[in-house]
């Protein structure tokens, strides 16, 4: 079958809200069912480009996710503005090429996530694609959460089907561990093991560390640049191993989570029931949140590597960990990984032919890709949905 080269543009808005990362990608439609050879070379990164939050939205949109009188309202003041933050990314990632509306074929848009309950099967990602598709003239694919959902699923995480189409090596194990407000994990055996891929989310990313750093620092950052401030501190271990007694952590997958949980009001009361909480120092709290995401991360990757390997302690070198979103950028999170997992290889999806910072615009590309060919965009065996399904809902730029 010949190849045919499709552009499709990827969205991505985290749980910071800071900026979109909008990722141009080139897949050929003859992949939609070919061999990976785990390299990563299933697409191109064409261009990418981070367009900034206008800091007022970002505002209101921190404001939206927490629970408040008039939601309703305040999300009609929001939909459209975000929309055309949305639009002007993906005009600005056009501009710095040579294509245009029409060389694309879709847009695929995460939107911005404000509530998330799998426990009661709803889930909201705002950000109009109708505005977003009108705006910049390009098919968009929106709302890809809630169709896994309708069919029993968590909605999330989404990344592992992609992870799985350009990751999965033929005789390595590898782990994809993404680290953006929250922090998901795929577990990818090797082919020749015919055993399924397992991911879900492991617990918190960097929305405690962001958010820590923002109460206690006043800076025009909104976070603890290469982890810089934590250095500074030390592990409360005490804290640490009452952070690591929540029940989220003794779930057993299918799960998924958000912010919804893992809040600074959620924190306060371990911060207040830790023995001598108060000798210690606000860099000392943000060092333990840090170590509290690597070894939360650590902890899941130990599990995923011993049940797919006959529960062998001889772990070196048969299973391989990639980590790639926001959480790859910070030197001391990654050194902590390193240390907390000392018989893996630690290292970023550059190694395996995607930077580690437009893992996931490059994967909201992918699914609307999956839709256009009417493709499944979901594990069921991820997010516990009954079926594979088509994910998303289709938006006519005409």
């Amino acid at each position: 079958m010949a190849k045919q080269r499709e552009l499709y543009i990827g969205l991505m808005s985290g749980t910071s809200i800071d900026g979109i990362d909008t990722a141009l990608v080139a897949f050929n439609s003859a992949d939609d069912d070919g061999a990976n050879d785990g390299a990563g070379n299933r697409c191109e990164l064409v261009a990418e480009h981070l367009q900034p939050m206008p800091a007022e939205l970002t505002a209101q949109l921190h404001q939206l996710c927490r629970p408040s009188n008039d939601e309703i309202s305040a999300l009609a003041r929001i939909e459209l503005p975000l929309a055309q933050a949305f639009a002007l990314a993906c005009q600005q990632l056009l501009a710095k090429t040579a294509y245009t509306a029409s060389d694309i074929t879709a847009i695929g848009s995460h939107g911005q996530t404000i509530r998330h309950h799998p426990e009661h099967g709803f889930t909201l990602q705002i950000g109009d694609a109708n505005i977003l598709a009108a705006l910049t003239n390009i098919d968009t694919v929106a709302d890809f959460r809630r169709k896994d959902m309708a069919l029993g699923g968590q909605g999330a995480p989404l990344v592992p089907a992609f992870h799985q189409a350009v990751f999965q090596h033929p005789a390595i194990n590898r782990a994809i561990v993404n680290i953006g407000g929250l922090a998901n994990i795929t577990y990818l055996p090797s082919l020749d093991q015919s055993k399924p891929v397992v991911g879900y989310d492991t617990g918190p990313g960097n929305t405690l560390l962001d958010a820590w750093f923002s109460a206690k620092n006043n800076s025009t950052k909104n976070y603890d640049e290469d982890g810089n401030w934590a250095k500074s501190g030390v592990i409360i271990q005490p804290l640490l191993n009452l952070l690591l007694q929540h029940p989220y952590f003794e779930l057993t997958p299918p799960k998924s989570t958000g912010r919804e949980l893992f809040n600074l009001a959620w924190l306060q009361p371990y911060l207040a029931n830790s023995p001598h909480g108060n000798t210690y120092s606000d860099a000392d709290v943000q060092r333990t949140l840090t170590r509290f995401t690597a070894v939360s991360i650590a902890n899941e990757v130990n599990k995923l590597a011993l049940d797919n390997n006959n529960n062998s302690n001889n772990l070196n070198n048969r299973t391989e960990v990639y980590i790639c979103g926001g959480g790859a950028a910070n030197p001391l999170l990654m050194a902590d990984i390193a240390e907390v997992l000392p018989n893996y290889p630690v290292m970023t999806t550059a190694e395996i032919g995607i930077d580690p910072d437009w893992v996931e615009a490059i994967a909201f590309a992918w699914l609307a890709k999956q839709h256009v060919h009417k493709q499944p965009g979901n594990l069921p065996a991820v997010t516990g949905a009954s079926r594979p399904a088509i994910l998303g809902a289709f938006y006519p730029a005409d």
